[in-house]
Order: C-alpha cells, then structure tokens, then sequence
C-alpha cells in the first residue's frame, strides 16, 4: 500500500473532514435529531471513500502495468 499517495489524496483527507465534522455533531450537545445526523455524517463519509478507492483499484486492475505495478501508458501508443 502507497500511504504517501494515500496521505496525499484529496478524497482521504475530506473522508477524515467528513468523519470529524460528524464525531463533533454526535459528541456535542443537542437534540437527538442533530446527532444521529452526525453519526449519518461520520458513517457517509467513510463509505463514500471506501466505494471511491474500490472504484480505483477496479480501474486500475483493468489497466496495463508494468513489472513494478504501476499502470503504464496507452498500450496502443506507438514509438518510432
């Protein structure tokens, strides 16, 4: 696993927003309402990441790699 891409990638870091801003709505006080919205809130985000890295490595496992694992260029490009 690339956890420098990881912690480098848009989508993770407003996943972590996401889950915080929704741990502060459930852990603050209120009316029940306002907290199981942020438990909706932590919930969706982590969700919505874990089906968006899915999305990406199923992209990724159907494009060409080289030995090392990382995805190549068209296939189809031609040198000459």
């Amino acid at each position: 696993m690339d956890w420098k891409a990881k912690l480098s990638s848009r989508k993770f870091w407003v996943a972590v927003a996401g889950l915080a801003v929704g741990v502060i709505a459930l852990l603050s006080p209120g009316t029940d309402t306002s907290q199981i919205t942020g438990v909706i809130m932590a919930l969706g985000s982590v969700v919505a990441y874990i089906v968006g890295e899915g999305m990406v490595d199923a992209a990724a496992a159907g494009a060409p790699q080289d030995s090392g694992g990382k995805q190549t260029g068209n296939s189809e490009d031609k040198t000459n």
